[in-house]
This record gives structure tokens, sequence and C-alpha cells, in this order.
């Protein structure tokens, strides 16, 4: 994956985009306490900062009382040395007292808005189409989401806690100079401010470039790492482990360069910083020195300059962490709000009813689909599914016979024509009702890694152990089940890897069989079971067929000798449908189709199960 560029005008665009799109959080209209959280929390930095300003007057007072210069000041002879040496300890712990207590007061609107960003990107790609996924690369998602999430209460507490803090404090310093000391110290100050804040700004810009190179090549050794452990199987297979290391190893070398560019360029900006640091704070000390010699100034001035100068550099050089890291949380955000930018393909239309179910029939209308503009799919194909009937569709591969599973089920929408249930476009329905009326069996049932009894009760949370269990039998897998160490709470592993193909699909026809719909789609669903299996599911799927609309896509034509009617698909085009009888004596597509497995099936030594002609012979 080709590392992007932030250009000059797109970084601070995109900045500031993040920034608008985050400081809602900070004051939500709906959330008073979230409000008077920020408030409380204002208060106490403001607090904090003025107390920490004024410290170094105590520190200058007990210097010269102790030096015996003290003569003019009479609050500071009146303390005593002891007296504002205690007070100068008390005002430091009050200092760090109120910034923890801010801290403390502000960590819930910072996880709150961190809770609320992270729900927020989760729930908005689970509303992205199926063509955004099936082209987006999981491992780089994962990271992007992660980083993004990290940053947003980092961007919150900085932006409020950091810039407008450290600008009140510098500006406060700055004023005491002027006024205590002379316009001369006012001035190295901001010199020595300004060239620090250009200098970090500027190099910090430069860095910003290369963390986002670094990061982008630790996306692609991520996703890298994640797809090869995904497809461990076939890694093993194809005896492919040190091709997949020297890939993987490809990816963290571009990782590599791109960290050491940000470890040499961040050793640059410190030693920078250090250095104009440096020279601000010896050149006001110089000028004290030179006041002190002059006998204008006390050894306090002096001490009281050189407070100043180091809590003028503590704050600077937060200010060149802050800095950095706001703008890579900006990156990271960036990325992130991207994502929640991308919009969704299939919408639910405004105020969209929900599904008004009456028997569940289907009509497909003059269906016209392709994935790819350029390469239609699906050509014109109509077919009408009476409720509680049974259609099967058949045909050759890339015939367009998942593909209308999916237009079903709404994970794309039709480019022509339309697809009704029981009357009502698909469309103009929501997509919550309809998902929740439709039980999909897959060809490649993929499990969480959870217990068994976890995705069996996945097609209804709220069922009970006793419906839970009757599904397992009904999908003829409860025994295996019970044979297992450790029953229905044995983890099937990322995926379902600890089971079979025909296990997993077992355990996917049960929680279908849960879900209870009143329409089915069974795409291929018995293609991973072994002959015994696939009889006895079959059973298990009439039986569940009975009195519901059932599509069956299919691949082996025994399994669908007993549908209503069958569908010949090819190349996105009906070009047969009948009964099984019927189009056994056209002779055509279906014909041929049957003949052939039939052959497949007599050289694999199983003529009792696919006849050349007829209905399947059921085990007796």
């Amino acid at each position: 994956m080709a590392p992007s560029r932030i250009t000059s005008t797109e970084a601070p665009k995109n900045g500031w985009r993040t920034i608008k799109r985050v400081a809602p959080y900070l004051w939500p209209e709906d959330k008073p306490w979230v409000k008077r959280r920020v408030v409380i929390a204002l208060v106490m930095l403001l607090a904090s900062k003025v107390i920490s300003v004024l410290t170094p007057f105590l520190y200058k007072g007990a210097v010269d009382v102790l030096s015996g210069e003290a003569t003019g000041e009479a609050w500071a002879l009146a303390m005593g040395a002891i007296g504002l040496t205690l007070a100068y300890g008390m005002a430091r712990i009050m200092t760090s007292g109120f910034q923890q207590l801010r801290d403390a007061v502000f960590a819930r609107v910072g996880q709150r808005a961190l809770r609320q960003l992270a729900l927020e990107t989760f729930t908005h790609i689970h509303r992205l189409s199926m063509r955004y996924h099936i082209t987006r690369k999981t491992g780089g998602l994962s990271r992007i989401i992660e980083r993004g999430v990290k940053g947003v209460e980092f961007l919150l507490r900085f932006m409020l806690f950091s810039m407008g803090p450290l600008v009140l404090e510098l500006a406060l310093i700055s004023a005491i100079l002027f006024f205590v000391f002379d316009v001369w110290y006012l001035a190295v100050v901001v010199g020595t401010i300004g060239a620090y804040v250009w200098f970090t700004f500027k190099v910090t810009e430069w860095r910003v470039r290369i963390r986002k190179e670094m990061n982008d090549q630790d996306t692609d050794a991520n996703q890298k790492a994640i797809d090869s452990l995904l497809n461990f199987e076939t890694v093993k297979y194809f005896g492919a482990e040190k091709r997949e290391a020297e890939r993987y190893d490809v990816a963290m070398a571009g990782y590599e360069v791109a960290a050491l560019k940000t470890s040499y360029s961040l050793a640059f900006l410190n030693f920078g910083q250090v250095l104009l640091i440096t020279l601000g704070l010896v050149g006001v000390m110089v000028l004290a020195a030179i006041g002190v010699q002059a006998g204008d100034l006390t050894v306090g001035d002096f001490v009281m300059v050189n407070a100043y100068m180091i809590q003028i550099t503590l704050p600077l050089n937060f200010l060149g962490t802050v800095y950095r890291e706001i703008r890579q949380s900006l990156v990271d955000m960036g990325e992130m709000f991207d994502l929640l930018e991308q919009p969704a393909e299939v919408t639910d239309k405004p105020g969209a009813p929900d599904i008004k179910i009456t028997g569940g029939a289907l009509k497909f209308d003059d269906l016209r689909f392709g994935y790819d503009a350029k390469r239609p799919i699906l050509k014109g194909v109509s077919i009408d599914v009476p409720a509680g009937k049974t259609v099967a569709i058949v045909g050759p591969s890339g015939s367009g016979k998942s593909t209308i599973g999916r237009l079903l089920f709404r994970f794309y929408d039709v480019s022509g024509g339309s697809l009704k249930i029981d009357g009502q476009d698909v469309r103009d329905v929501t997509q919550d009702s309809l998902h929740g009326v439709i039980g999909v069996v897959p060809q490649d049932t993929v499990l969480f890694n959870d217990s068994v009894y976890y995705n069996i009760a996945y097609g209804r949370p709220d069922a009970s152990r006793e419906e839970v269990e009757g599904a397992a039998k009904a999908a003829r897998i409860h025994d295996f089940i019970m044979s297992l160490p450790d029953g229905y709470k044995t983890q099937v592993g990322e995926r379902g890897l600890k089971l079979s193909g025909g296990e997993k699909q077992r355990v996917g026809i049960a929680r279908t069989l849960l879900k209870n719909p009143p329409i089915l789609l069974l795409d291929e669903a018995t293609s991973a079971l072994d002959t015994q299996t696939e009889r006895d599911i079959q059973e298990s799927l009439r039986e569940m067929g009975e009195g519901r609309t059932v599509i069956t896509i299919a691949h082996r034509l025994s399994t669908i000798v007993d549908a209503d009617e069958i569908i010949v698909l090819e190349a996105g085009e009906v070009v047969e449908r009948g009964g099984h009888d019927a189009l056994l004596e056209k002779d055509g597509r279906y014909s041929a189709m049957w003949a052939r497995q039939a052959s497949e099936a007599a050289q694999e030594d199983t003529p009792d199960q696919m006849p050349a002609s007829g209905h399947l012979k059921l085990a007796e």
C-alpha cells in the first residue's frame, strides 16, 4: 500500500475539520452535566495558573529575607524566611492539586467522548455496504479505528487544557517581567517564545508527514499479518510460511525506515528547542546579573527571573510535545473521520415503514444489476415466488444465483427493475425490518469466536435454553455438541475453525431455525455436508420450510427436486423454468446438468443418490 501524503494545504484543512467534529463533545446541548464538568475543570485550571505565576514572588521574598535585602518588602519581612518557604511549598502543592482535580473532573467528559465516537464509528462501519467491506482491508480498518479513538480523549483534553492555558501563563509571566523589571526582559522572552514556536511548528509539520508515512507502513504490515493469520490453513496447504514471513518483513522494513526518520527528526527538534530556550534563559539571566551588579536588583530578583524563565521553559517544552501529539491525533482522527464520512451505499428512505408480512410472496420483476456498471450480472430476471412455496435457482457459476440472494437481503440495490415482498418494494421499507423477516443459511457459515451456544442463540438472543437446544436437534447437531467435553460452552475458535465444515454449517442452520423467519434463503446450505448428513438436514430444512416462502440456491440438483418451481439461470438470464419432472422432459439445460451430475455421482459409487432420471431415492 503506497503511503499517502499530506500537502501543506490539506493538513490545516483536515485539522480544522477534525477539531470542528470533536469540539461539540465538550459542550453538548443535551448533556448539562458535561458542561458543568467543563466549567469546573476550567475554574480549577485558572486557579492553578494564577497560583503558579505568583509562586516565584514567595521564592524571591525568602531569598531577600535570608540575604538581608528585603528592607523595603514589608510583606516578606512580616512572613519571615520560614513562613515564606512554607507558603512557597503550599503554593506548589496547590498548583499540582488543582491540576489533578482538573484532570479528575474532566476524565468523565473525555471517556464519554471516546466511548461515543467509538460506538458511532463501529455502528457506521456496519451501515456501510458489502461493496465497501469486500474491497476494504480489515486489518487496516481496525488499526485506523484504534488510533483514531485513542486520539479522542487526548485531543479533547489538550485542546481545552494546553493551548489556551499556555498562552495565558506566558502572557501573565510576560506582563510581570515588563512591569516588575523592564521592556528588555519582555523583548528577550517574546523573541525566545516566537523563535521557539516558529521552529517547533515548522519542524513538527515536517515530522507529521514522516509520521503519516510511518502510520501507513504500520497499517500495511498489520494488514498483512492479519490477512496471513486469517488464512492460516491456506498458508499451510501451500507451505508458504517463509513466503508470508518475507512478505511481512518487507512491510516491516518500510515501517523501520519511516520509524528511523521519525526518531532522527525528533532528535533534531528536541536539540533545536533546547538551544533556543537556553539562549533565551541565558539572555534574561545576563540582564538580571547586570542589574544586581548595578544595585538595581536584589539577589531575590535574580532568583525570581530565573524561576520565571524555568517556568516558561516547562510549558514551552510541553508545547512542543503537545503540538506534535495534537498534530498526530489530528492525522489519526482525520483517517477515522474519513471513514465516518464514507457514505452508506444502501440507506433507508426518510420515514420508511417496517415491512408488513401477510404471506411472504416474492416478486422479482425485470431485475438488472452489476457489481461493476460495465459488467452486468443480472439482465432482466423475473421470478414469482407465491407465499409458502419453494423456488430453487440453479445454474453454472457466475450465472447470478447468489447475487439474487444478496439483492433480496438488500446488501445492494438493484440498478433496474424491482424486488417486492408482499407487494412492498424492499427499497421502501427499513433494512432492520427486512433483515428480520429473512433467514439466510449461506454456503460458508462463519462463526464468532465464542461458544457453540452463543453462535446458535445469535439467531434469537432472547431464546430460552430449551429453544436453542431444540434448534440444534432439528439441525442434527445436538448429539455432537453434547459429546464435546464442554458441551454448549465449547469455544468454536476464530471464524469457527475448531469445527469441521459440516459442523459449522449445521450450527448456521440451527441459528436460522431459531430465528424462525417467514422467508428462507438457502444459499447452497448443504454444500459442505456429507451425503448422510445432507439427507438428514434436507429433511429438517423441508420441515422448516413448511408454511414459509423458500428460495433455494443450489449446486447439487438432488437437493431441489421437490421444489415447486426450478429456475435455471445462465449468464444472468432465465433460460428455463418449471418443475423437476417437466424440466427433465424438456431435455434442455436442466436435463443436461442433471445427467452430468448423475454421471459424476455414479463415478463416486453413489448411484442410489442420483439416478439418471426421476426423483431422489431417500434412504429407508
